[in-house]
């Protein structure tokens, strides 16, 4: 599909939830509208950062923005996220976070009390994840004009050339191996179960977590990562697919390796979702030469936050463009890009 007929497409709907997803839905709005008008040679890349050279110095740039419902969830609030969430972006492009702004749109009437929790959160989350918030900016709208606080955050981080690659996965080859960090879908039902009052009976806290300390360590051990790529919305699935379209080639994996926890599963079976589609606010994605994918395992299996790691499949070079599943039950199924929205306010 060109870009004159993604802008058709685009033109004649309107906005829809699905628009936010991260899967199908958004990549269209993004490929059909945001970039044929904001063209340029950066934005092309479509990166989780933009990545600039500046005075011969590398750096990574990236902006989020957070409208989690509700604000407060089992395992953090929506300062936490904030910060976590543009960290993370960061630091799965190689980059080493240094700085953020950080933008509040308050709703009138917004309890002080909640707000200051919320700051409070992002203090202590900076504080660990080793970087500084520097500048900011607040607004106030009228009650009902936003649902009590967004926030909106961006990052930059300096960027070694040795780690220019990742984030376009440029050396992705068939043969690579597929790692996740631990048990996918954690964030999205934890705020499933915070909006149907299933937090009690759960007992599953979000995933949310800064991974850059984890990263840098295991970058500077490990010199054939290939790929990174936090797998927030749209979560482990969306992210392999749009990884699979770029290089055009094949990736397949073992549905017995993906580590699940046993509460995701039942959650999603009852609610009628997929927990390969569902958000993550801790997991990152890495794709690395064969050699060094068992020590690889290793390492991440002694940190806190990859002690679930696994290898749950690899890049091929049969099927181009198409994750393949091979399922529990000895079955083949072709994964997709989500196409709507599973969970709307999800981060």
């Amino acid at each position: 599909m060109n870009d004159q007929t993604r802008m058709k497409k685009i033109k004649d709907t309107s906005v829809s939830l699905g628009h936010g997803s991260g899967g199908k839905l958004s990549h269209e709005l993004v490929s059909g509208l945001f970039v044929p008008y904001f063209q340029n040679e950066i934005l092309e890349d479509q990166t989780d950062s933009a990545l600039l050279t500046i005075d011969n110095e590398n750096f990574a740039f990236t902006t989020d923005s957070f409208v989690v419902d509700p604000i407060f969830f089992p395992g953090g609030d929506i300062g936490k996220l904030a910060v976590c969430g543009t960290v993370n972006d960061l630091a799965v492009s190689g980059a080493k976070p240094l700085y953020l702004s950080v933008s509040f749109i308050i709703e009138e009437g917004f309890e002080m009390t909640a707000l200051e929790q919320i700051v409070n959160s992002m203090a202590e989350e900076a504080s660990h994840a080793g970087i500084k918030i520097v500048t900011g900016d607040t607004k106030v709208v009228d009650h009902g004009k936003c649902d009590k606080v967004f926030i909106n955050t961006t990052g930059i981080g300096v960027l070694e050339e040795d780690k220019i690659h990742i984030s376009s996965a440029k050396f992705v080859k068939p043969g690579d191996k597929i790692i996740v960090n631990g048990p996918v879908g954690e964030h999205g039902v934890a705020i499933l179960a915070a909006r149907e009052s299933l937090s009690f009976e759960l007992k599953i806290d979000s995933d949310c977590a800064c991974l850059n300390h984890m990263i840098a360590e295991m970058c500077s051990m490990f010199k054939q990562i290939n790929f990174m790529r936090d797998a927030t919305r749209g979560g482990l699935a969306t992210v392999l697919c749009e990884l699979a379209e770029q290089k055009n080639m094949g990736i397949d994996l073992d549905e017995t390796t993906i580590p699940i926890r046993e509460k995701v599963k039942g959650t999603c079976e009852i609610f009628g979702f997929d927990p390969l589609y569902m958000a993550n606010e801790g997991k990152v994605v890495i794709v690395v030469a064969e050699k060094e994918a068992d020590p690889l395992i290793d390492f991440l299996q002694k940190h806190p936050l990859g002690k679930d790691s696994a290898v749950i499949g690899e890049v091929v070079s049969d099927h181009p463009g198409k994750v393949v599943l091979q399922t529990e039950v000895g079955g083949r199924r072709i994964i997709d890009m989500l196409a709507g929205e599973q969970l709307p306010r999800i981060c």
